[in-house]
């Protein structure tokens, strides 16, 4: 069984917390930011619109729902995401530790 088949087994939920947890450990700006730059998307995709223009409108309620990416409907559109960020660097080192 391939990396990817495993981490599509695990729930929305345990893959919300596994990838934020890699990403607070890489000190990975870049995912978090790319998290909350595709949330609006993913609310558009679980079907609520009007939360989806809310987030482009208004960023606190984007940071709002970073806190609830990993329950519900977002969670579920937001797994694509979570799995191919953790197919790349779960087994990688962080970058501080990367030789040049």
């Amino acid at each position: 069984m391939t990396a990817r088949t495993e981490l599509e087994q695990l729930s929305s939920a345990e893959l919300h917390d596994r990838a934020t947890r890699l990403a607070w450990r890489r000190l990975d700006v870049s995912f978090l930011w790319d998290l909350l730059r595709t949330i609006p998307e993913a609310r558009a995709a679980a079907g609520d619109e009007e939360r989806s223009e809310s987030d482009i409108m208004r960023p606190l309620a984007l940071l709002n729902d970073l806190v609830d990416a990993d329950r519900g409907e977002l969670a579920e559109a937001l797994r694509p995401f979570y799995v191919d960020y953790l197919e790349q660097h779960e087994d990688a080192p962080p970058e501080d530790d990367v030789e040049d």
